[in-house]
């Protein structure tokens, strides 16, 4: 099983941008179909972006779709997540979640391995 480390989140001013980066160990990162993921204090975590293994196909969440990325890179095991414009209603622990799925999930069941997180703030 592949084990998952988040680094990047932060504090950032409205409008701002930052990059999360997940690396990935353990077995061959190629064949994951890759999640970041989000949860808010007293909310439920919620699919923000994902990225398939075949034909590294996307997917976002409506409220950030434009303004967030996801790209991956296999030669360093490690998926990013460019955010810009960002509102304070990011504000978030950011997951990153992998599983060896065909087609982007959006679910939190479909993903079996997750990382610790990163927290993100945006400041108004």
């Amino acid at each position: 099983q592949v084990q998952l480390v988040e680094s990047g989140g932060g504090l950032v001013q409205a409008g701002g941008s930052l990059r999360l980066s997940c690396t990935a160990s353990g077995r061959p990162f190629s064949t994951y179909t890759l999640g970041w993921f989000r949860q808010a204090p007293g909310k439920e975590r919620e699919f923000v972006a994902g990225i398939s293994w075949l034909l590294g196909r996307t997917d976002y969440a409506s409220s950030v779709k434009g303004r967030f990325t996801i790209s991956r890179d296999n030669a360093k095991n490690t998926v990013y997540l460019q955010m810009n414009s960002l509102k304070p209603e990011d504000t978030a622990v950011y997951y990153c979640a992998a599983d060896q799925t065909v087609a982007v999930r959006t679910t939190t069941r479909e993903y079996d391995t997750w990382g610790q997180g990163t927290q993100v703030t945006v400041s108004s």
